[in-house]
């Protein structure tokens, strides 16, 4: 297996298949483009590849850059964080992460397979946003691959970084891998320069998707209707504005059961009300507000969209593992912005192909070739 990959790196940079301005092409090409559309792409440009050579060059030019996507963007991220650091506004800048899940179809699978993105922001002073990278990861048990990878990145950023330390946020849904990744990973993650001390990561549970509870409450409540709309939206500007907002929507909950008693289902009720009052502590969104902290998971659930959605879930698609690994790969890459970065680092990897150059006595041979069919 090993030696095949090797083979298939050798062949990116061999005349046999391609220069290396070609495999960057078809890199880069491959992050956007179906295959059929990358095909034709290429026969417009005189290359007339059939799709088995197509995807061995795709998969060839993911193995290479994907070694080299981790410590650019580290240094992505430095940059960001070095510009934030030296912005100007009432607050300390952030480094915020976040994580999710999209189901996407995969071969031989009668149901969609989970797969997973994860996002690290930098917001400056004024809770800006300068800049994202962004990791992905096929479907995949546990999601372990995505969890090391983020954790990695995390753990070098801060490690290398020698400015004042950044305020660390995880804003996130309350799913089972985003519960898992906060309680076993970044809540025992260590200060990089004081031994024994934990890093204050904080986290936040997303506005949107707490405001869904708060829907569902005033349905059970009142039922479909104009009332519910008009207690719920009053509930979600209490929650997002006012000092110890969850536990005013809940009280208020609470006072109109005992008066109105329920319309929906008591199951229902029990539900959302639970989900608000079990994590009240992580939805202080009046706090983050001052702050200047995000409240809202938008960057990792647009994550999921342009990282999956809009190239993987297309008309009539299902992807073998493999494939799809192969295409992530340089598409996260790109959308992290640091594609440059990534090709300089491969050219100076890989050995380019020697120009053939002619000895003096071939140049004559062929002159007098020439001259001898004139």
């Amino acid at each position: 297996m090993t030696s095949g990959r090797n083979r298939l790196r050798r062949d990116v940079y061999s005349s046999r298949v391609a220069t290396p301005a070609l495999g960057d092409l078809v890199a880069r090409l491959s992050a956007d483009l179906t295959q059929r559309q990358l095909l034709d792409q290429l026969r417009q440009r005189g290359v007339f590849w059939g799709v088995e050579t197509l995807r061995k060059m795709t998969q060839a030019m993911a193995e290479l850059m994907s070694e080299h996507r981790h410590p650019a963007q580290v240094q992505q991220l430095l940059m960001w964080l070095n510009e934030a650091a030296s912005s100007t506004g009432p607050r300390r800048f952030t480094l915020g992460v976040g994580r999710d899940g999209v189901m996407i179809p995969i071969v031989k699978c009668d149901t969609y397979k989970e797969a997973s993105a994860a996002t690290a922001s930098v917001l400056d002073r004024c809770g800006r946003r300068i800049g994202t990278v962004y990791l992905g990861q096929m479907p995949e048990p546990g999601q372990t691959t995505l969890s090391q990878q983020l954790t990695q990145l995390l753990t070098d950023v801060l490690a290398s970084w020698q400015g004042p330390m950044p305020r660390l946020t995880y804003v996130t849904d309350c799913g089972s891998h985003q519960t898992e990744y906060f309680e076993q990973v970044l809540s025992r993650m260590c200060h990089p320069c004081r031994p024994g001390e934990l890093l204050p990561w904080e986290w936040v549970v997303d506005y949107y998707h707490a405001c869904q509870y708060i829907t569902q409450l005033a349905e059970t409540i009142f039922g479909p209707g104009r009332e519910a709309l008009a207690w719920a939206a009053k509930q979600r500007k209490v929650l997002k504005e006012k000092p110890g907002g969850c536990f005013r929507v809940l009280r208020s909950a609470g006072a109109l059961l005992s008066i109105r008693g329920l319309v929906g289902s008591e199951d229902a009720y029990g539900t959302a009300y639970n989900y608000l009052r079990n994590r009240t502590e992580k939805m202080d969104y009046s706090t983050y507000r001052r702050l200047r902290m995000p409240i809202g998971s938008g960057v990792t659930e647009a994550a999921c969209k342009i990282v999956f959605t809009q190239r993987f879930k297309q008309s009539g698609m299902k992807w073998k593992i493999e494939c799809g690994k192969s295409i992530l790969g340089v598409r996260v890459i790109a959308l992290s912005g640091i594609w440059d970065q990534v090709r300089h680092a491969v050219l100076q990897f890989c050995r380019m192909p020697e120009p053939v150059t002619l000895s003096r006595s071939s140049k004559n041979s062929r002159q007098n070739g020439r001259k001898t069919a004139a």
